[in-house]
Parts: structure tokens; sequence; C-alpha cells
């Protein structure tokens, strides 16, 4: 492409491809595509973005082009690769100057100059690091910005690559350029501390933001540059510089204005600082050791003394605490309990630790802790009261301790009761001593104490459970306070019922169940809505700390379950919906077919909140498991529910709905309860189907769901099932099996197995295409044992179920593989013999010798000549299923069953499903379970001896061990 003639066409092209008309965009588009693996193009785009003239679209969508080419063929090996001369040129003309205006396009040239270092530096690029060091030095304040923003970038780049001889290249880089990026940004930091101090904001904000970037360039190369920081001066001595800095930089936030432009910037910058120490901490604790009392002296300073007032800010609050958890709680400073096997930089650390934290400092951080920042701010009182809804799902924040104050508190709390539990322990009851009784309902902040030092109670609930009878607390006094119903004490209302659901799996006794629940029925009934969420809540903690529901709840169901429902309705955000939603899963779940009397109202609301909530997938993902337990629940009376929920299984499980990236998992599993709970089929259910091929063609990891689906239509009516979908089944089967793992592979046969055994004449015939690879895998002797035991589960069903099919297949494979029936015949049976052992099941253990034992009588020479292997297998399998009985003394298959009896099911066990009551009349048909094993030996081996007569069966008999033939005489003594 030529630089000259092609510059005015790309620009022209580029213009269009920012054009807002899409028949102007996509032909623009599609020829910039085209361009890409053009020899010359990106040296036209360099020339178009560098040149700030052009319209600033146009020089940014030439910036994302070279920067996606970078990725896609700056590499050598990559196809359509830059050529060497190309890209020389490139790197020259990327750092010729650095003067870009535009502070989006800058940096993304910033960002594409450290991908070229990442592939070039410093091998094909030496000089890439010396231009940037000598450009940062420049006076002129764009150049300067503009080089030190590429610094950072580079720098960050190079400190992320993790090949050992990428990261001896770092560190060779880092000890170059150290001393210099230290001297950058103590120069930076001066003036803009000067700056300050002289009233120039507007100077004070431009070199904030130098200090800035040169401080994210110190970061990387501290925290990645070096293999044993703690032995370079130069490192320790800017590491404890920081807290200088710090103190400094915290100090000048008093004399700046809120809305001043250097606040926001100055924050961030002390949020750096705090960053640059939790790194390092992370990545060298040992190195860190020297610093640990400075660290420890300083954040407890500013957040837990009057040293921080007026200066501290809520992210700064949150960046000391977590300083303060990872030293206490880091493995790395930690002695065995054989204090000779810990190092000596592991003991060292721990005495820092042990001296710092002494008596008094961590009764004042517990105290701290708990009367500061436990305490319900002024803000979340408001939101309490304006908006309840929100303020509970702040509360329950999830994942957010280390970005959230009241969270990270929290954890700080328990891992330093936790390290120091004995000597908090007291401190913490003697709080909660201090506050027994009444509260004044006056005094609000006497309230929120109480709150706070509930809330600690409940945190450390693992940690006091030698220390507090919590029984005789909530006699005493816990349950009293449940029960005042002033407006003003539902913080104390809403604590102690969380309270409760801390300690219910740790201490609480069953006796006082029946109170509890009274109290959470009345707490359901609370005036104030966050109340009874939280109430919601404590009731799903009982029931993941039981084993079995108490006879003592279902006098409670009723009710409950009905205000649980109403609180569904009243609450209006997608997050509390999915909360109580939950909470109503958990209950069905558990009481199981109890909660059919109470889910009218349930199953009556459900389709109006699926469709109302269309958009927020996340919630259709509760309503499908409360639809899950709801199907288990209510057995084969979920037949009614059809209307609804079949086609919610259907948008579910359809891939080409883009809901079903969420939903598909959730809808499979809905899917496969409704089929185990449904008593028969109907067209609207067989229809579904039609979504399993394209499913059967993700291979995902939800295979395992989907096999099981197909396992339950087989159960459920295989002749309506199979006659619709067995060509298709087939098909998909024999393209998974060209790809698929061992296990999946058995899921597949496993399909197969359970189509035989439900319907063995018209089943081979279906699955037809597949028999021949399994007969295949046989004789070759597959070389898995679990595929070989259920390639033989297989074949076992043909040969003993379906005689003239596998005569048949015998043909075909003999055909196929250019050999003699007899010949295949053998060398199947002699691997069905000699693989016996495979076979782990004793079902199909049963079914090998009866399918064997089938071939006889028989007067074929292979067949005689195999007999020993036969009796052998017949042996072992009566081995596998006879059983003494101790009255008679007589041996009996206890595999047998004679008539289906419906199983008693006991309080903690499940009820059968539809399901198992199929497979269980299937038994009643299965030769597994109706043949005697020992009666069919004995009337095949007397059909054997009438056909060969007594000398010609003597013979053959002679052919098996003495000592199998004694075994066999013996389970055969009553014939």
């Amino acid at each position: 492409m030529d630089l000259n003639s092609a510059s005015t066409v790309v620009l022209q092209v580029l213009t269009q491809a920012t054009s807002q008309d899409t028949s102007v965009l996509k032909p623009a588009e599609e020829q910039l595509k085209q361009w890409e693996t053009q020899p010359g193009f990106y040296s036209v785009l360099l020339n178009i973005f560098t040149n700030h003239s052009l319209d600033v679209n146009v020089r940014w969508l030439a910036v994302l082009y070279f920067k996606n080419g970078i990725d896609r063929y700056w590499r050598r090996v990559a196809p359509h690769a830059l050529s060497e001369e190309e890209k020389t040129s490139l790197r020259a003309g990327l750092i010729t100057n650095f003067n870009e205006p535009v502070n989006q396009i800058a940096t993304q040239i910033s960002v594409l100059i450290a991908k070229v270092a990442r592939v070039d530096c410093p091998r094909q690029w030496p000089e890439l690091i010396p231009t940037l060091v000598e450009s940062v030095k420049v006076q002129d304040d764009l150049q300067q910005h503009r080089a030190l923003l590429t610094f950072y970038h580079v720098t960050k780049t190079l400190a992320s690559k993790r090949l050992a001889s990428d990261r001896k290249l770092f560190y060779d880089l880092t000890s170059s350029i150290y001393n210099f990026a230290c001297t950058l940004w103590n120069h930076h930091t001066d003036t803009f501390l000067q700056q300050i101090c002289t009233g120039d904001e507007a100077a004070a904000a431009n070199s904030l933001e130098r200090t800035l970037l040169s401080l994210k360039v110190l970061r990387k190369l501290t925290v990645h540059g070096f293999v044993e920081p703690h032995w370079n001066a130069e490192v320790m001595g800017f590491l404890h510089a920081v807290f200088e800095r710090l103190k400094q930089f915290l100090e000048c936030s008093r004399s700046i204005r809120a809305e001043s432009i250097c606040r926001d910037r100055l924050e961030k910058t002390i949020i750096l600082f705090t960053k640059v120490l939790l790194d390092f901490l992370d990545q060298h604790p040992f190195s860190f050791t020297a610093l640990i009392q400075r660290s420890l002296e300083f954040s407890v300073s500013y957040v837990f003394t009057e040293a921080g007032e007026g200066v501290v800010f809520e992210q700064f609050i949150v960046q000391c605490m977590n300083l303060i958890k990872m030293i206490v709680k880091n493995y790395a400073y930690k002695p065995s309990k054989n204090i000779e096997d810990s190092s000596p930089e592991t003991l060292e650390a721990h005495k820092i630790k042990t001296a710092f934290f002494t008596y008094p400092t961590l009764m004042e951080i517990c105290r701290r802790l708990v009367t500061h920042y436990f305490l319900l701010t002024k803000e979340e009182l408001t939101m309490w009261e304006e908006d309840p809804e929100s303020f509970t799902v702040e509360e329950t924040g999830g994942d957010s301790w280390k970005y959230s104050l009241r969270p990270c508190t929290e954890v700080l709390f328990i891992d330093i009761f936790h390290e120091y539990n004995q000597t908090l322990t007291p401190v913490l009851l003697e709080m909660v001593h201090s506050l027994h009784g009444s509260t004044n309902m006056e005094n609000t902040n006497a309230i929120l104490i109480k709150d706070a030092v509930y809330n600690a109670v409940g945190l450390a609930a693992y940690e006091l459970f030698d220390s507090v009878d919590f029984d005789q607390w909530f006699k005493n006094q816990l349950l009293a306070e449940l029960q005042v119903s002033h407006d003003r004490y539902k913080p104390i209302r809403r604590r102690v019922i969380w309270l409760i659901g801390q300690w219910i799996s740790v201490k609480f006794k069953s006796d006082l169940r029946p109170v509890l629940y009274e109290a959470i029925r009345n707490l359901l009934q609370d005036r104030d809505l966050v109340v009874r969420i939280e109430t919601a809540t404590t009731l799903n903690c009982i029931f993941d700390g039981l084993i079995c529901i108490s006879l003592f709840f279902f006098k409670y169901l009723e009710s409950m379950f009905t205000l649980l429902f109403q609180l569904l309705q009243e609450v209006t955000q997608c997050d509390t919906k999915m909360h109580v939603l939950h909470v109503l899963s958990c209950v069905i779940e558990r009481v199981n077919m109890q909660i059919r009397p109470y889910v009218g109202c349930l199953v009556q609301y459900l389709p109006l909140l699926w469709k109302q909530s269309e958009e927020h997938n996340m919630l259709r993902c509760a309503i499908l498991t409360t639809l899950i337990h709801l199907v288990q629940g209510l057995g084969a009376d979920s037949r009614n529910l059809y209307p609804f929920l079949l086609p919610v299984i259907q948008l579910s499980t359809d891939v080409s709905q883009p809901p079903h990236v969420y939903l598909l998992e959730d809808g499979l599993e809905l899917w496969l309860v409704t089929l185990e709970n449904s008593p028969c089929l109907t067209p609207e259910l067989l229809r579904i189907f039609q979504n399993m091929s394209a499913l059967l063609e993700l291979s995902s990891e939800n295979l395992k769901n989907c096999f099981k689906i197909i396992n339950a239509y087989i159960f459920l009516s295989s002749s309506e099932f199979l006659q619709m979908y067995a060509a298709d089944l087939c098909r998909s089967f024999c393209e998974l099996l060209k790809d698929i793992t061992t296990e999946g592979q058995v899921q597949v046969l496993k399909v197969v197995e359970n189509v035989l055994k439900v319907n063995p004449v018209l089943g081979p015939q279906m699955f037809q295409p597949l028999l021949p690879s399994v007969f295949r895998g046989i004789i070759d002797g597959e070389r898995y044992p679990v595929v070989m035991s259920t390639y033989l589960g297989i074949m076992g069903r043909v040969l003993l179920q379906n005689a003239r099919f596998f005569s048949l297949l015998l043909s075909q494979m003999a055909c196929e593989l250019g050999q003699e029936v007899d010949q295949i015949l053998g060398n199947m049976i002699e691997m069905w013999v000699d693989r016996m052992d495979n076979i782990t099941q004793p079902e199909r253990r049963k079914l090998s010798a009866l399918a064997l034992l089938s071939l006889l009588p028989s007067l074929n020479n292979v067949i005689q000549d195999k007999f020993c292997g036969i009796i052998n297998i017949s042996v072992e399998g009566l081995h596998d299923v006879m059983t003494e009985d101790s009255e008679t003394g007589t041996y009996k298959d206890c595999m047998l069953m004679s008539h289906f009896e419906e199983p008693k099911v006991t309080e903690d066990e499940e009820p059968p499903t539809e399901q198992d009551k199929r497979k269980k009349m299937l038994a009643l048909k299965d030769p597994v379970h109706t043949v005697s094993l020992q009666q069919f030996i004995y009337e095949k081996l007397k059909a054997q001896q009438e056909l060969l007569g007594e000398q010609g069966f003597h013979a053959l008999m002679e052919t098996v061990d003495t000592e199998i033939v004694t075994q066999l005489q013996e389970f055969l003594q009553v014939f």
C-alpha cells in the first residue's frame, strides 16, 4: 500500500466509518477489515492519528484499528504478520514525539505503545525506555505528561509478564531506572506540596497528576521488579517515605476545598499510596517485616484515634483496615505449633505483631470498631425509613468487604477477634453485660450502641461458644426484646432476630424452637418491612442448620408460608424478591409433600411474577429454583402446573432464545424433575423435546442433565417418545461419540442400554447404527473398564432379549470384518469372559451370565469351546446374587422381585418420585429381576445334557475346573 496515494483513500473510508448512517458505516467497516492485512496499512493509520489537524473522531478510530492490529498481526508467528521493515518504521514513528493534545487519544496511544513493548521490548526495541526517560525530563508540560503516561503503561505491561526470562528482563530494567523513578516522583511530589502552600491550585493539579503517574510507575517497579526487595536500600527508603508522604497529603486535604479540582486527585493519590503498601505486603510478606510496626502504628492511629478526625475519608479507612487485616491474618507471620519448625523471619514478624497488639491497643480497637464503626449512620437510618428494601440490599452487599466500609469493619473485627479471642472475649462480654435490661426508647444512641454490640456478638458467635450461655440469654432477655413493639426499638428487633440466625447453628437447644417459631411468626407480621425481611433470612438460617424439620414446625407451617408469600408480594425490588423467594424455596424443599395444602396462592402468583420479571433474568432463575422445589413437593399433582410450567421450560431450554444463557442450567433441572414426577406423558411435554437436539450440539457442562432428561422420557413412555425422536437421537449420538469424553461416552451408552431394557424388541432396531461400534469395542478389547462394562451391558440385553437381532448383527459384523460368523462369535465370548472383572454392578454381572447361558443348548463347536468360560461367569454370577436362607439353609437369588411394594419412607427420607415407581415396575419385567440365575443355569445345563447325551455332556463338563464344578454343584444341589 503506497503511503501517499493510500492516505487519502484510507482517510475517506475512516471518515465514512464514523458515520451514524449504517448504509455508509457498514461498507466502510468491511473495507477497513479487508485492509487489515495489507502491507503499509498501519503506517497510513499512524500518519492519520498523529495528524492533529484531522477530525478527532477519525483519529480516534485510526488509533483503535492500529491497536487491534497489534493484537492480531504484530507477532512474527501470526497469520498475515507485519513485516520487520514496517514494524521498525512504526516503532520509530510511535515515539517520535509525545505531544498528543486529546487526552483520550493520548491514553490509547500509550496503551498501544505498551502492547508493542510487551512483544518487542527490550530486544527489538532497546531505545524505548531511554527515549521515555529523556522525554519525561523535558520542561514542556504536555510532552512531559504524555511521556509519563506512556512510561506508566509500558511499565505496567512489562510487569505483568510471568515467564522466567521476562521476569529477569524486568528485574534488569527496574535496577537501571529505579533511582530515576524515585527522583522523578520526589520532584513532582515536592512541586505539588509547594504549589499547594502558595495557593496555586491550577498548577498544583497538574503537578499532582504527574505525582500520581510517577507513583503508579514506582508501584509496579517496587512490587514486581525485585526478587528480595528488602536488601535494596532505595526500595525500603521509598516505602518508608510513603508513610511520610501520606501524612503530608492527609494534612493537605484539610486545606483543599471539597469542590476543588485537586480534591479528587488528592484522594486517588492517597489511596494509591495504600495500594503500594498492600501490594508489597501481598507479594513480599517477609520483605514487609521491617514495615509491620510502622504500618500498624500509622493505620491504627488514623483509624482508631483522634489523629484521623477531619482528614480521613471512607475509602482510606477501608484501605487502612485491609492493611491491618492482612498483617493480622498473614500466614507467613504465624509460627508453627512447634516453634523450632518456624523460620526466623516468621518469628521476627510474629514478635513485632505481638509487641504491638497489647491489651490496651486491642481493647481500644475492639471498642472503637463496635461503638463507632458498627453504629448505623444517619444516612443508613434515613434509607431505612425512606427506602427499606434498598437498605436491606445494602446491608447484605455480598462480596464487597474490600471496598465498602461496613463489611470491611465487620471482617476486620472477625479476624482480630479470631486471632486474639482470649484477650477480647472479656472486653466484648463486659460490653454485653453493660447493656442488660431495658433501653430508654428516647435514647437513640443507646439503641444504636446495643445494636452494634449485638452485631459483634453475632459476628463472633463461633469464638464465644464456650463463653456465652446463649440459651439462657435468649430466654431471659432476647426473647423479651423481640416482643417490644415500639417503632424506635425496631433496630433491636431486627438485630436480635439476626443474632439468633448467627447462633442457631452454634448453640441453640431444640426445646427452645417452639418459642422461637412463635416469635418468628409474630415478627413476620411486624409493621416494619426491614424487620420482616430479616426475619425471613433467619428462618432460612434455621433451615440451613437443621438435618430434618421437627414436628414443632408444622404447627406454624401454614401461617409462616402465608406470611412469607405476603412479604413476596409486598416487596418490589428484584433483589429483595429473589431473597424472599429463596426463603420460600427453602421452606418448600425442607417440608416437601407437607407443603401441598398451602401452595395454591404461590402457584397462582408465580405466572404473574414471571411475566413481570422479563427483564430480570436472575429473578427468573430464582423462580425456576422455586418451581423445582414446588414440583418435587407436589409430586404427581404438579401436572396441574403444566399450563405455566411447560412454556417456562420451553423458553429456558431453547438455545435460540437469548435468556437461555442465564436460565438453561435451572431450566434443565426443572425439566428433569417435571419428568420424574409426571404421572404420564402429555403431548406438550413430548413437544418440548424438540429443544434437545440443539442442546446436545452444545456439548456443554449441561450434557449430564440432558442425558438424565432423555432417560426420564424413556422411562415415562418409551413407545411414544422413541417413535417420534429415536431417529434424531441416534443421529445426535453418532455425532457426539466422534468427539466426547469417556464419561460422556458412557452417558450416551447408558441411554441406549435403558432403551434396550425398556423396549428389547424395537430398541435394537431403533439404535441399530450404534451397535456395530459397540460390538467392535468388545472384540477389540476397549481399554476403559467403565466403557467396556457398558458395552457388555448393551450386548447382554440384545443377546438375552432379542436373539434374532443378535444373529443379524453377528452376520453384519462378520461381513464388515471379512471373517466367519463363528470366529466373530468366539472372539466376542472370549473377550467377554476375559473382561468380566470390568463389570462391577451386580445387575450387569448377572445379566452377562444370563446372556451367555442363553447360547445354550448348542451343538456349535465355538460355543462348546467357550463352555468353560461361560460356566466360570455363571458361577461368578451365582456368588454375586445368591444368599443363604438362615432358616432353611438353602440359597436364593437376592435380585428376584415378585411384586411391587410402596416403600416405607421415614421422616428424613424423600418420598419416591413417579419415576422411581416406574423403575420398580420395569424391574418386574426385567429378566435380571424375574429369572432365577440358579434355575436358569440348571435348565440350560439339563438341556445341553439332553442334546449331547450323557457321555458328550460329561466330556464337556471335564473342560471346567474341578473347583468351579464343585461350587456349581453346591449351588444346584436343590435340583
